[in-house]
């Protein structure tokens, strides 16, 4: 008995020591910082704050996030939810190495990424002078800014939704087809409510992502303030200037951003959850 409580009182010990380190750690990378950015956004008082978020910049650098997001989600979730029905629903020669290839922006730098395609698209790129010649300007504008987005954010949904569709399988859309229905009544109707969760899940993902990119962004852009500056590049252009207090706002925002993000994650954890166990 007494060896017992000995073991069970160092199983305590050990648990709380992990807690702690945990707990520790967290706050250092996490918390404290979190924190930090928060009280600094508001140092001033609420005036300054909502001051610095009516600067023409940092309006022009939302209008362009948003406007790079509105873009490239769809585009994504389309590519997204293609692929993962041809690599779920098929086998065939080349299926790894197609699932390996949808997981190169997961390897490879933001940074590498945009840099590749200024040496496609820039000046003195691949395609360079037929897009001079044609008066198309791709590198340090907008369509570059969304070719890095859309590479970074490539794999999401697809990576959500290839699981799902896997486990679902295929008897009920086989049912659905005897019974006569189109290939599109049999998306709508019996895939996409099947996979609904894990592709909201994608395409969240992809947007907190688009939203937040630096890197690519950053290479492909030019970082033209009012042109092509984007949310990240702005706080990092203001606080490289000693806008301290208007960098701190719009990291502030961010943030808030990712917040949303880990609250819509858990949510939709929770509604899989409870699908499960009601199955």
């Amino acid at each position: 008995m007494n060896l017992n409580q000995s073991n069970y009182g160092e199983r305590e010990w050990v648990k709380f020591v992990l807690i702690g380190v945990a707990i520790a750690y967290l706050s250092l990378i996490i918390f404290i910082p979190a924190l930090n950015l928060f009280v600094q956004a508001f140092k001033n008082g609420v005036g300054p704050f909502l001051h610095n978020l009516s600067q023409p910049a940092f309006l022009h650098a939302i209008q362009l996030t948003v406007t790079i997001a509105l873009i490239v989600v769809p585009i994504n979730t389309i590519f997204g939810l293609c692929a993962a029905w041809v690599i779920a629903r098929n086998q065939f020669k080349g299926r790894t190495f197609l699932l390996s290839l949808l997981d190169v922006p997961f390897a490879v730098s933001p940074v590498v990424a945009g840099l590749m395609i200024v040496l496609l698209y820039g000046r003195h790129g691949w395609f360079g002078p037929l897009l001079e010649a044609a008066n198309i300007k791709i590198v340090f504008a907008i369509p570059a800014m969304v070719l890095a987005s859309a590479f970074i954010t490539l794999p999401f949904v697809a990576r959500e939704v290839i699981p799902v569709l896997e486990e679902v399988g295929v008897a009920e859309e086989e049912a659905a087809r005897t019974l006569g229905a189109q290939d599109w009544q049999i998306f709508w109707r019996v895939t996409l409510p099947n996979i609904r969760w894990g592709l909201l899940y994608g395409v969240i993902l992809t947007n907190a992502r688009v939203m937040g990119e630096f890197g690519a962004v950053s290479v492909v852009s030019g970082n033209i303030a009012n042109q092509t500056q984007t949310l990240p590049l702005f706080v990092e252009e203001a606080y490289k200037n000693y806008e301290t207090q208007a960098a701190f706002s719009a990291a502030l925002l961010l943030a808030m951003l990712a917040i949303v993000t880990l609250v819509l994650k858990e949510i939709i954890e929770r509604k899989t959850s409870i699908k499960e166990v009601e199955e």
